[in-house]
């Protein structure tokens, strides 16, 4: 802002002087190409990742509690139906541009394969010190817990050119989860059962744009979102008794469910239109200007990957059992409890404790891109030019200054 500012104020120089240094400005103008401007991040999508990260968290924190109320395990069963399909349909979104070029690939290894791998490690080896348990064992073919989500997307990501390249992607998938909620044999490696039955979402935000979330943010939309929750929270309650909440996990098939094998993509059907009503419902409610926690959505994975040590830990450690944490206020209160911890570990200060988990730089890992050698390469000799032809102007306008003050 001050060097554009700056750029305005007269120069006390002679008009002449003003003149040559106009025509030099103009030449460099034309040889140097414009820098891009920065991309503004949307905070409509820092919000909404915010906002569904909280709800993955407080979700977490409710399965212990859920047993003992039938309205907390109705709320349970209303946010697992679409916190994890929103978060998912947003990392698609924002994998739209992912071709499998060497940079692209370099930054699903470090931002995606190497906290899998890091975290994946560290889950056994606190419950191993926290629950007293030497059998917890580490393997990474099969994810620990909440890890399951960077082994789903890193494969998601690596599909990404293919999705993009067939004529109908989410028929597809939908076609894929299905089968695979009737194959009880497609074991737990890479927690696959996952990966198919939750690619569907994955999918739709490759095929969304910009203007499909405007949509769903009009005040209609907004509007409508109320009963279609107040009904989905009495149906939920309804369904408490009925229904197996392992669909909602997408984590097993129909006959590991104690139902005929027909059942499993009828149910993926179901609850592909329900998550994606809900969803659209939740991201009509998201408000697109920025607020006081705009900010914390580029810090999500934090908060994701760091907040599940606290449920564990109170797990291990029994705290989930005291009385008081089953009746009504208690409950309040550690959903209260959980969404400030999971706030607090999206923060900027957190985020550089462990960027060099979340975000490590690793170049010593990587070849240099020949390309980009040839490039850097390239623009370097160009300025190294322009650099010299600059330098030999200016000594010649010198010296003609110099003779004209002479004459």
């Amino acid at each position: 802002m001050f060097h554009a500012a700056s750029s305005l104020v007269p120069s006390p120089r002679s008009p002449q002087n003003q003149n040559d240094q106009h025509d030099q400005s103009r030449d460099r103008s034309v040889e140097r190409p414009s820098p891009r401007p920065a991309a503004k991040r949307d905070a409509f999508f820092d919000n909404a990742k915010y906002l569904a990260i909280v709800l993955v968290a407080v979700g977490h924190s409710w399965e212990p509690l859920k047993g003992d109320s039938r309205v907390l395990q109705a709320a349970y069963m209303l946010v697992y139906a679409f916190h994890m399909p929103a978060f998912i349909v947003i990392s698609g979104f924002f994998s739209r541009s992912f071709d499998g070029s060497p940079g692209r690939l370099k930054r699903l290894v470090t931002g995606v394969a190497v906290p899998y791998v890091v975290f994946e490690s560290a889950y056994p080896l606190f419950k191993r010190v926290v629950d007293h348990d030497p059998q917890a064992a580490i393997t990474l073919l099969d994810p620990y817990y909440l890890t399951w989500f960077l082994c789903a997307l890193f494969i998601w990501r690596l599909t990404t050119p293919i999705w993009k390249m067939v004529r109908y992607p989410l028929p597809l998938a939908l076609v894929m989860a299905m089968l695979a909620s009737l194959t009880p044999n497609l074991g737990s490696d890479l927690d696959l059962q996952r990966v198919l039955q939750f690619l569907p979402y994955f999918v739709l935000g490759l095929c969304l744009k910009p203007e499909h979330f405007r949509t769903v943010r009009r005040r209609s939309v907004r509007i409508a979102a109320v009963p279609v929750f107040a009904f989905s929270l009495a149906f939920c309650w309804w369904a408490v008794p009925r229904m197996d909440t392992g669909w909602l996990y997408h984590r097993a098939s129909a006959q590991e469910l104690g139902l005929p094998w027909w059942v499993g993509p009828a149910m993926q059907l179901a609850l592909f239109g329900c998550s994606l009503l809900l969803t659209a419902c939740f991201f009509s409610w998201v408000p697109g200007r920025t607020m006081w926690f705009t900010a914390l959505g580029a810090g999500t994975l934090c908060g994701y990957l760091l907040h599940g040590f606290l449920i564990k830990a109170a797990d291990y450690r029994g705290w989930f059992d005291h009385a008081a944490l089953h009746r009504p206020l208690g409950e309040i209160a550690v959903t209260v409890a959980i969404a400030a911890a999971v706030t607090l570990l999206c923060t900027p200060p957190v985020r550089r404790v462990f960027r060099f988990v979340m975000e490590p730089k690793m170049a010593w890992a990587f070849r240099r891109d020949a390309a980009a050698l040839a490039r850097e390469r390239e623009t370097r000799e160009r300025q190294e030019t322009r650099e010299g032809r600059e330098t030999r102007e200016g000594q010649e306008m010198r010296e003609a200054r110099r003779a004209k003050a002479e004459a």
